[in-house]
Order: structure tokens, then sequence, then C-alpha cells
């Protein structure tokens, strides 16, 4: 797909990856709408993408922002593109997780990502011709000690963009699924961070995502996992998910040491 004069919407612009996404399709050429929720860090980000940039500052979790956010996309004409990123992050026991917060995370980052592809779909041009992009999580294909939730809502967007692709077919926009392993963003908290550097998990910039998925939507690259270990260690989990227990079992004292960490201190 070629970016340069196609419009496109890009929520979550005011987190690490939404803002590098925009500036990596700003710098393709592409004519921007972008969707946040803190007004600060979008005055912030405005002034790093170019004049007629339109924004808006919504709540995606409730139906009143998400209706706002529908009008916003096709006012002026239909979008091009759409990157649905706005998401919420939890680290933390499962059994340590109030109802509401479970409710919450799921909401934010399945329930709304559906409804809003939902009512996207017709605003978007003929398949050739506009992209919808989703993004996941490395988290929703392996079964990760300390993120039973994020990774069951980003395994279950995963497979409604699996199936909502083989339902278009050949018509509707390209559906395009991408799956960062973890991000150096704000949405990681302390607790988080120190577990990935215990174990030395590898991390990418915002940037690097934002790269792999302007790359997928020039290649038209309908699935893309980041991380070669990743990737390896996703295979090994579908084909001999006991050797996989086994080695997160060797982990886990250092997970929920730094997961107890996280509610003591509050962390989402």
């Amino acid at each position: 797909m070629k970016l340069a004069g196609q419009t496109f919407l890009v929520t979550g612009a005011t987190g690490g990856i939404g803002g590098a996404l925009a500036r990596a399709l700003a710098q393709r050429g592409a004519r921007l709408r972008v969707h946040g929720r803190d007004p600060g860090r979008m005055a912030e980000l405005l002034r790093t993408l170019p004049a007629g940039t339109l924004s808006l500052l919504a709540d995606l979790s409730t139906a009143e922002g998400r209706a706002q956010l529908v009008d916003f996309a096709s006012s002026g004409g239909m979008v091009d593109g759409a990157i649905l990123n706005a998401a919420g992050g939890h680290f933390g026991l499962f059994e340590q997780m109030r109802p509401g917060e479970i409710e919450k995370l799921i909401g934010m980052d399945l329930i709304a990502p559906m409804l809003l592809t939902h009512a996207l779909l017709p605003k978007l041009a003929p398949r050739g011709q506009s992209a919808l992009v989703l993004i996941g999580s490395t988290l929703g294909q392996i079964g990760h000690p300390g993120f039973a939730a994020y990774g069951a809502a980003k395994g279950g967007l995963r497979t409604f963009a699996e199936a909502l692709a083989r339902e278009l077919g050949s018509e509707g926009p390209r559906l395009l699924f991408v799956s960062p392993r973890s991000t150096r963003t704000a949405m990681n908290s302390e607790a988080a961070k120190a577990m990935n550097a215990e174990l030395k998990v590898g991390e990418d910039t915002p940037e690097q995502v934002a790269s792999t998925v302007v790359a997928a939507l020039e290649r038209d690259r309908p699935r893309v996992q980041m991380g070669f270990a990743e990737k390896v260690f996703i295979r090994v989990n579908a084909v001999l998910p006991a050797l996989v227990d086994r080695a997160m079992s060797g982990k886990l004292s250092t997970i929920r040491r730094h997961a107890g960490d996280a509610r003591r201190n509050g962390y989402p």
C-alpha cells in the first residue's frame, strides 16, 4: 500500500507506540487524524506533526467516546486506513486483581477494538484501497504468568482479527495484525520493567514497532510477530506446551515477586 497522500486514523496516539506511528506515517506523506486522551501529550504530539493534522480527545472505553471517534474518522470523507492502537495494560497476579479491573481491561483491549472495527468497516474504502491494523502482543500467544487478563484480551483480539480477515476475503479493507514484544513505553509499570530486566526479556522502542507496522502496510503483510526469540517460543508453545510450562516454572518465583510488588505499589 502506498502511504503518501493517504488519510490514516491512529488511536492511542498520545501513547508511546501511537505517537511513533503517527510520526512514521507523516514521514511517509500520509495525512493524519489522531486520537488520544491526554490534552498535554496531544499538544506535544501535534507540534511534531504536519499542519492540518486533525485531533480528537475521547475515552474509547465508553460508547460515547467510540461514537465520537467514528464521527471523527468519517469527517471530511473516508479514511484510507485505521490503526486501532489504543489499549490498556496490567501486570500482576490474577488472583489479586479486582473484578472491575478485569472488566475494564477486557473492555478496553478486546471489546472496544471489536466494536470500533464493526463501526469503521463501512467507513473504509474497498479492498486494495484501504487497510485496518489491529495491534496485538506476544502475550496474546504465550500464556505468561502475571499477564493472564491482558494475554486473554490480546489473544482474543488475535483470533478475532484472523477470523474477520478470512470472513472479509476479497471484500472490504485489508486487515493486518501486528504483535509487538515488550516495548519501552509508559504503559509498562516499574514492576514489569524490573522483572523484564531481571529475566533479560528483549525489548523494542516505540519507533521500532512503528517501523514494523509501516513496513507491514507498505508490503501488505497480514500477520507480523516481532522478535526472533519470541517467534521461536510461540512455535514451541504450540507444539510442545509442556516444555514451555517447565521453562516458565523456573521463572515463577521471580515473576511472583515482581507481580506482588506491582499490587503493593499500586501499579496498573
